[in-house]
């Protein structure tokens, strides 16, 4: 099968397409041929292992020290099943699947092996291909975070980085709560968070959110470009700070001391990746309660391409990989 390979840590040409050996399923494990996958801003991280020092080891550790453990990356993925092992019972042949693979990774190929209980569950009915790959891991970090907010109807949620994979379905997923939302972004996207449900819009190029005397209930960091005590001083009582992306140690021992002696409560860290919230953002989508916003499309061959453009920080919701149609070596 066709696979991109990534032998080193690097900029965005130390992936090559090669051609690899096809992985063969254990007895709880299903076979799927993937038609589409994803370039997410954590995929152009690992690739390039730009941590901040203070991270540099504990990532080294984590996904190889002196080159990637997993040589083919990537970890969203839609397809379908070619292949069950004998123990599986949730699948099968034929069934039109979408997910995450987790840190192990490998949906940057033609074929993939997953445990019949991974974070898989079978393709809304109302999507392609290309929109389900673009879901898993926005909107399941949109919703983890959210949830424990305790989000509730009537209250007023801030969203930094509204117009990129997680803040695109924040905007949404608060909007469903029955939140008042505002969404924080640049000029070029402001009518794509308010097609999506953001009642006031915040262009940052133009306004600075922390001289706003407006307040809010949830303040929801996508992107980790706020400053936490700005937005602490823009929290009502009993307010709740969310960052699904925690790189400032600063920020972190800030975060813990308002947990401790203020009404305010900070939560970071890394959503829970699980396959009872994938589904239930199915049954949402099925719903038409929610949508992906793609941004641009590549074939697999130009994965260079689409690793060196959301490396430049600006992609609005998604960028997918099409499989189909993948051209011969």
């Amino acid at each position: 099968m066709k696979a991109i390979i990534c032998t080193k840590y690097g900029p965005p040409e130390v992936l090559q397409l090669k051609e690899v050996e096809k992985p063969t399923i254990n007895d709880d494990e299903v076979l799927i041929k993937l038609h589409a996958t994803t370039v997410t801003a954590g995929d152009v991280l690992l690739r390039a292992s730009d941590f901040p020092i203070m991270y540099w080891l504990p990532s080294r550790l984590m996904f190889g020290l002196t080159k990637p453990r997993n040589k083919i990356p990537g970890s969203e993925l839609a397809g379908e099943i070619v292949s069950v092992g004998k123990n599986v019972t949730k699948f099968k042949t034929g069934d039109q699947v979408f997910g995450y693979s987790g840190f192990t990774f490998g949906t940057n190929a033609e074929y993939i092996t997953l445990h019949e209980e991974g974070v898989l569950t079978k393709k809304p009915i109302n999507m392609t291909f290309e929109q389900a790959t673009a879901v898993p891991v926005g909107a399941i970090t949109a919703l983890y975070f959210l949830r424990k907010s305790i989000i509730q109807n009537g209250q007023r949620v801030l969203i930094y980085g509204a117009s990129g994979s997680v803040g695109t379905y924040a905007i949404q997923l608060a909007n469903y709560f029955g939140t008042e939302v505002t969404a924080v972004c640049s000029t070029p996207n402001l009518e794509l968070v308010r097609s999506l449900g953001a009642k006031e819009v915040i262009d940052y190029t133009k306004e600075d959110v922390a001289n706003r005397v407006k307040t809010y209930d949830i303040i929801f960091d996508t992107v980790g470009k706020s400053s936490f005590s700005d937005c602490k001083r823009l929290l009502n009582k009993d307010g709740v700070y969310l960052l699904s992306a925690v790189w400032k140690l600063s920020v972190c021992f800030q975060a813990i001391w308002s947990n401790l002696l203020s009404h305010n409560k900070a939560i970071l860290g890394v959503a829970d990746m699980n396959k009872e919230d994938l589904n239930y953002i199915k049954a949402l989508i099925e719903a038409d309660k929610l949508k992906a916003v793609i941004d641009r499309q590549y074939p697999l061959e130009q994965i260079v391409e689409a690793h060196r453009y959301v490396e430049q920080g600006h992609k609005k919701g998604n960028v997918v990989i099409n499989i189909r149609g993948t051209n011969q070596l």
